[in-house]
């Protein structure tokens, strides 16, 4: 029976022990692509480390004419085996001024620009009239989003999203990063 007791004690303290596991996400890339120069133009696009642990991404897009009427967004992931990236858990198109003005309305599309909306302009309904930017989106942020809000796997990643108006694809923005 002493033996029994000692081996529930010590199966109970490993269970009850606290072991934390950590995912921890790294930018790695980014590339802003206009298509159209006369519809819009980016004026910055890059990741600026500060430091080993910190660095952030900064976007501003300049348009010309508008309205952006079309955001697709989509994660891809790299898998082995293949040449690039495929698609992973999303890839959907949203009206952008409908999702605007009621975002519950599609949870997926919510999530998906919750990973900018703190740190960008586009927090508002249409029309946009103005610059878009993203402004020190911080590796913190995103790490939250990818490793406690909505646990990833371990992988590469690609964060796109192609805007679009008039039903032609204008710009598209792609976000590279690591889950490790």
């Amino acid at each position: 029976m002493g033996i029994q007791k000692y081996c529930i004690m010590v199966l109970c303290a490993v269970s009850f022990s606290v072991v934390q596991i950590s995912s921890k996400f790294d930018f790695t890339n980014i590339k802003c692509n206009s298509f159209d120069k006369e519809f819009s133009d980016f004026e910055h696009c890059y990741i600026k480390p500060i430091n080993r642990s910190y660095k952030y991404v900064a976007v501003k897009v300049k348009l010309f004419k508008t309205p952006i009427t079309k955001v697709n967004i989509g994660i891809f992931k790299r898998f082995n085996g293949y040449n690039g990236y495929r698609p992973f858990m999303y890839n959907i198109t949203v009206d952008a001024c409908r999702f605007l003005n009621d975002t519950k309305r599609n949870p997926t599309a919510s999530y998906l620009y919750s990973f900018m909306k703190p740190f960008s302009n586009m927090n508002h309904s249409c029309p946009f009239d103005h610059d878009l930017i993203v402004d020190k989106l911080p590796i913190q942020f995103v790490n939250d989003q990818v490793t406690k809000v909505l646990p990833v796997p371990e992988g590469d990643y690609v964060y796109e999203t192609n805007w679009f108006a008039y039903g032609i694809k204008r710009a598209a923005v792609k976000v590279y990063g690591t889950i490790s």
